[in-house]
């Protein structure tokens, strides 16, 4: 019998992410805090959590 989780694991999402990475009609873009650098003041960038890419979604009217 095994101990492992199985449960399935979610996408981390940051709190610039306006969705779970892989949701459709989303897509990636770089970060207006951090210029896509993922650091402000040599920090890690709270809003895209250091990644420098936030998730956002795309097209609509």
């Amino acid at each position: 019998m095994s101990n492992e989780n199985t449960r399935p694991t979610t996408p981390e999402t940051h709190p610039g992410d306006q969705a779970a990475p892989g949701t459709p009609g989303t897509g990636e873009n770089s970060c207006r805090t951090c210029q896509g650098t993922g650091k402000v003041d040599g920090k890690p960038c709270t809003d895209c959590g250091g990644t420098g890419v936030v998730i956002e979604g795309i097209g609509g009217a």
